[in-house]
């Protein structure tokens, strides 16, 4: 087991959304997403995993499927195995998420 600050782990990066890995495993990862005002994930989707949003400080726009919701801190957003989804941070305040996603898309079969 190990254990994680996410306020002393938080990067920003000007030119694109910043990811920085929490914890991996054969599993599942977890990450924080770190986005500028204007930043965004484009909608993708992963054929064999379920992926969530949860937002830690800001507002995030984001798109499940074919709608697309803002929302804040302590709300989650979540999507299921083939199904489209990305976030956007249309505000002008940066925006930190946890994002986890199982089974782990990067682990050999």
């Amino acid at each position: 087991m190990g254990f994680s600050h996410t306020t002393e782990l938080r990067a920003f990066a000007s030119e694109k959304l910043k990811k920085v890995g929490l914890f991996e495993t054969e599993q599942m990862f977890c990450d924080i997403y770190c986005l500028e005002p204007g930043q965004a994930q484009a909608v993708h989707s992963h054929a064999a995993a379920t992926k969530f949003y949860f937002v830690i400080d800001g507002q995030a726009a984001v798109t499940v499927g074919s709608e697309t919701r803002v929302i804040g801190p302590g709300e989650l957003a979540w999507s299921v195995p083939g199904e489209d989804h990305g976030v956007a941070n249309s505000s002008e305040e940066r925006l930190v998420l946890l994002v986890a996603m199982a089974p782990n898309p990067n682990s050999a079969p």
